[in-house]
């Protein structure tokens, strides 16, 4: 699944799940984790495996259960309070739809040995056709159905995310802002 697919299946589940419990769409906190979520196994895996050959794949170490479990509950654990129990829900269920989604298309297919990265370094990683590095599997990518269908999800997720207020957008204009102003003022020195 490609980034913009990860990103709008971990919303569409939130901003669903939120408004079930909440009836209102989720808070900033909560969509600023997920997105962090729903990215960083491949913010891990990609860079590890295609760019320093330190993880023989671009899909092992944070795509694998054996990461995931432990990483999540030492999270359930530290992160506490309001914001921390939202922060956790957000990253735990971004990163959780992320693995869901690579999984998908084995799953689909009835190729259930594609799951196997699950559950690495138990079991043997499926073939998969490496990348030379980051930029050249997206200069590589040809427009299919999956490729279409990711987009129409990442659509109707954005057309969520706006009616639910645009939530996580104003945090960021704060940091930028804020970011900006420390800049100038050291430039000003």
């Amino acid at each position: 699944m490609w980034p913009w697919g990860h990103a709008a299946v971990g919303y569409l589940c939130c901003s669903l799940w939120w408004r079930s419990r909440h009836g209102r769409g989720p808070p900033a906190t909560v969509v600023l984790a997920l997105a962090l979520g729903t990215q960083f196994p491949d913010l891990v895996d990609k860079p590890l495996g295609w760019t320093l050959g330190v993880l023989p794949s671009g899909r092992a170490g944070a795509h694998s259960l054996l990461v995931a479990v432990p990483l999540l509950a030492a999270l359930w654990w530290y992160l506490d309070g309001t914001t921390g129990r939202r922060l956790r829900f957000g990253f735990a269920l971004g990163y959780l739809t992320h693995l869901a989604g690579d999984g998908l298309y084995p799953l689909l297919s009835g190729e259930l040995a594609g799951l196997s990265f699950l559950l690495w370094p138990l079991l043997e990683l499926p073939a998969y056709d490496e990348s030379a590095g980051i930029l050249a599997h997206f200069l590589a990518a040809e427009l299919t159905a999956p490729l279409l269908a990711e987009g129409g999800l990442f659509l109707a997720a954005t057309a969520l995310w706006i009616a639910d207020g645009g939530p996580g957008l104003r945090a960021i204009g704060r940091w930028w802002k804020r970011r900006g102003d420390g800049a100038r003022a050291a430039l000003s020195r």
